[in-house]
């Protein structure tokens, strides 16, 4: 007997992922909710991260070249005192501030934030899916081996403090492609002497696309008609389908 492999659905579904689970997870619990024969992702979140992932089903997937490189938005929560090894909650610890400490001075972390506002050079986490000899860092990483990385340039459009309450952070970052927040809190972290890492990371935009207009995991599966949450190819943004190939 044949494999089923679904409906033909042609479209883009905005999914706010939920934490837990890796981007790809979620893209299949999305896939078999709508019984869609083909899709794809436009850019990984992080287990812990929630957020919008933009999903591409059928003819849609051909965006994916043209979203990879599209700027992104992210609200950050970031815990000061300690850095860890992946950058995140989920990490051990590895560095801790000096005793004593009780809490950044919103006033100094401002100073600090300026210093990341623009083109900056960012080093690679270990834990990340970059390759090295056809294998992604995270790998080298679990066997606690550390490779050395280039830096790379990226830009932070806007960073904003949100809220401090001395041993916590919210920012609002707008960055371009290839940014790690995992980074830019460890960096922050750094830069105040006392260490940082990520409690919590929502990306609210991918491009034209923007986490208002997206739906849970939980509703898509609840719902009668899943499809209906697809923006169909004639609706999406300009220029985003390559030139006659709709």
């Amino acid at each position: 007997m044949a494999k089923r492999r679904g409906q033909v659905l042609d479209g883009v579904l905005l999914l706010d992922k939920p934490v837990g689970l890796s981007s790809n997870h979620a893209l299949q619990r999305a896939r078999r909710a709508m019984d869609a024969a083909k899709a794809g992702h436009t850019g990984t979140l992080d287990p812990f991260a929630t957020g919008l992932l933009v999903c591409c089903m059928g003819r849609a997937t051909k965006i994916s070249g043209a979203m990879l490189n599209a700027d992104k938005s992210y609200r950050a929560t970031v815990l000061f005192g300690q850095e860890t090894d992946s950058g995140d909650l989920t990490g051990i610890p590895t560095q801790s501030a000096p005793e004593g400490f009780t809490g950044v001075d919103p006033e100094a972390l401002e100073v600090v934030l300026s210093r990341f506002r623009g083109t900056i050079s960012q080093v690679p986490p270990m834990y990340s899916a970059l390759k090295r000899d056809g294998k992604p860092l995270y790998h080298y990483a679990r066997q606690g081996i550390e490779l050395e990385r280039e830096p790379r340039t990226v830009t932070i459009h806007s960073l904003t403090l949100v809220a401090c309450d001395g041993m916590t952070a919210e920012l609002d970052v707008v960055c371009s492609k290839g940014t790690y927040i995992r980074t830019l809190a460890e960096d922050i972290g750094r830069a105040l002497g006392c260490f940082a890492h990520l409690t919590a990371l929502r990306r609210t935009q991918v491009g034209p696309f923007s986490l208002q207009g997206a739906v849970t995991l939980e509703a898509l599966q609840a719902s009668e008609a899943p499809a209906q949450a697809l923006i169909a190819i004639d609706e999406l943004p300009t220029g985003l389908m390559p030139a006659g190939r709709t």
